[in-house]
């Protein structure tokens, strides 16, 4: 016990008698400079025990909220760290024509597709080396494609950087991709159009999705392809189908490790259209034909007039629409649109026309209804008539017909295509009244002009139908009588798709009943199973007697037979038409047709317009003329 108390004296540590003096006076001296330790005063260990405290609850509360608040959110994160999610592209639905032929095919397409983040895992060294390889295989440079990964908006997680790559790209490309993280090769699907440029205004094409587009379309991806034109564009939502998705595990570096889930894609819907091929061709052949001894640029236009279906439509020129499914050039695609031929204009609904002599039909119905003619009335025609300026009647308008036509009643009018007839029975002259610009626009409203058919194709135009009002707002001036006198006969500030003349036409031909055009008849699925059946759509009926209409048919039936669409009377079947020539120039004429076959019970209306293409029984007639002997007897042959 003692020993813990006993201090060893170790001759070699004597401890002297100064040294413990100065140790004593160094401590003196640090408690007098505040160096020694002192007691902590209770207040700042309740300071520190605070502080301690805020301390503990503030990390527990930011553990809870973690763990808790925004748990489900950073566990997302923590598994898109090694979950990547890859759409995979639905194939669009297939469009056939009336007999069920395929008219575009999808193909196969390979294209090369960067994910960013797993690009962006990979060491700077390694991202470069990929980049001057890739380039290498798709011929553009390095700096583009980093350019292009640092400035797009990321509306995605992927870029395309090549896309309809060639069978030797696809070989190389396989042989390295191993080795580039990030880098892999999509197939997808792209549009085969069969039968262009016969149908390209119809089909119209698609493209890849654009930036802008994405912002507009949320549920589409980088990679779709969406409608631009033509039917692509009208049903694009029936067709492009649902897109499904693969689900990958990758590993830090951004390979895979194994695929966790597929979500297959659902293919579009398919469109049975009421096109018939053989005639669309058929009927694109001979206009060209001839349109290119003109300015190359036409319309021609079949409807099936008993319900609106529109069994054949063309216009030129026409253009490749297969194009836009693989690469075309910016130099290119600027050619095309600066083209003055307007190539992707689709002339038979957006072209506006003055429609010539294919009003008389119409102006004959109005006349016939209001009672202002019968089928008795005549006028004895001497080539043109004359009138005196109402503001200075020692001026004389002389209005003008292409013939002395004698003595002639509403039949021979329309058959003959007499102008002075028509003066009479549109502005009135001697003892006919006439319409008047009221009652004219009155009547060519009814029968669909100066408004859209609602056809089922982008980009309709509606045309105009001019009167007092419109002439005095938009050219600042009166109406005349010369202006009644122009719009009897097609001419003047009257405008016409040709859509509208030969869904009119069909009013004549089936006796008093307006239809919507319509292409498409059905729509299925890709089993081909009904979705829809597009009924045929009335617009108005029964606004012209059909005792009146009966008139006109058989005006229309005796400009065939004598009239100056007699080049069709020896078809297989009777026709009954109109011829116009509607001047647009000091010295051009566009030549129009616009008839129906066989007569008593028509089947077919054909509308055929050419530009500058001069007379209407010069040009557009022989047209016509091949497409009905085809259609009618050539194509059983």
């Amino acid at each position: 016990m003692g020993k813990r108390y006993y201090v060893k004296n170790d001759s070699r540590n004597t401890i002297e008698t100064e040294e413990v003096f100065l140790d004593a006076e160094a401590l003196r001296s640090l408690e007098e400079k505040g160096k020694l330790e002192k007691k902590i005063s209770s207040k700042r260990i309740t300071i520190l025990y605070i502080v301690i405290l805020t301390g503990f609850i503030f990390l527990l509360l930011r553990t809870g909220q973690l763990q808790i608040a925004k748990g489900k959110y950073y566990e997302k994160l923590a598994i898109g760290n090694v979950i990547r999610e890859y759409p995979v592209y639905a194939p669009r639905g297939v469009i056939y024509d009336r007999n069920e032929t395929p008219l575009v095919y999808n193909i196969a397409d390979f294209n090369l597709v960067l994910d960013i983040r797993s690009f962006l895992g990979n060491p700077k060294g390694k991202r470069v080396r990929i980049l001057e390889e890739i380039s290498s295989v798709i011929k553009r440079s390095k700096d583009e494609i980093i350019a292009e990964i640092e400035n797009r908006k990321l509306k995605s997680n992927t870029l395309v950087l090549e896309d309809d790559l060639s069978k030797e790209q696809v070989l190389i490309i396989e042989s390295h991709i191993k080795n580039w993280n990030g880098i892999y090769l999509k197939k997808e699907i792209k549009r085969d159009y069969q039968f262009s440029p016969y149908f390209s205004h119809i089909l119209g094409y698609v493209s890849k999705i654009s930036e802008e587009d994405l912002d507009k379309n949320r549920d589409y991806h980088s990679g779709n392809y969406i409608g631009r034109t033509g039917l692509e564009l009208f049903y694009d939502k029936w067709l492009r189908g649902k897109d499904g998705k693969e689900i990958m595990e990758v590993n830090s570096f951004g390979e895979t490790v194994k695929k966790l889930k597929t979500e297959p894609s659902k293919p579009g819907n398919s469109l049975i259209l009421n096109i018939d091929k053989d005639l669309q061709i058929k009927l694109y052949r001979s206009l060209k034909k001839y349109a290119d001894r003109a300015e190359g640029r036409g319309v021609g236009i079949v409807l099936n007039p008993l319900n609106g279906a529109v069994m054949a439509l063309v216009s030129l020129p026409s253009f490749d629409n297969n194009i836009f499914s693989g690469k075309i050039s910016k130099d290119e695609y600027n050619k095309l649109v600066s083209d003055v031929n307007k190539p992707f204009l689709n002339r038979a609904i957006s072209g506006e026309y003055p429609p010539g002599s294919t009003i008389k039909p119409l102006i004959a119905s109005a006349g016939l209804q209001e009672k202002i003619v019968s089928s008795s009335t005549i006028i004895d025609c001497k080539g043109g008539i004359s009138i005196k300026d109402k503001y200075a009647p020692e001026k004389i308008w002389y209005f003008a017909d292409w013939k002395v036509h004698g003595i002639t009643d509403i039949i021979k009018a329309i058959a003959v295509s007499c102008n002075v007839y028509f003066y009479h029975l549109s502005g009135g002259y001697g003892k006919i009244k006439g319409l008047g610009i009221e009652k004219i626009k009155k009547y060519l409203q009814l029968f669909g002009l100066g408004s859209k058919t609602n056809i089922d194709l982008p980009n309709e135009h509606s045309g105009l139908v001019p009167d007092g009002k419109w002439k005095e707002r938009v050219k600042g001036e009166k109406w005349y009588i010369g202006d009644t006198y122009h719009i009897g006969i097609g001419q003047g500030d009257i405008r016409v798709t040709p859509i509208q003349i030969a869904a009119a036409t069909s009013v004549i031909a089936n006796k008093g009943t307006l239809y919507k055009p319509q292409i498409v008849d059905k729509i299925t699925d890709e089993n081909g199973n009904l979705i829809m059946d597009i009924s045929p759509e009335i617009i108005r009926r029964d606004f012209i007697d059909k005792k009146y209409l009966n008139i006109v048919r058989k005006g229309m039936r005796k400009a065939v037979v004598y009239g100056s669409c007699r080049s069709l009377s020896d078809l297989p079947v009777e026709a009954a038409g109109k011829t116009g020539t509607a001047q647009f120039c000091k010295d051009k004429t566009h030549a129009w047709f616009t008839g129906f076959a066989p007569f008593n019970n028509p089947e077919i209306v054909i509308t055929v317009l050419v530009e500058g293409g001069g007379e209407g029984h010069k040009m557009a007639v022989p047209i016509a003329k091949e497409v009905l002997q085809w259609y009618f007897k050539d194509r059983f042959d």
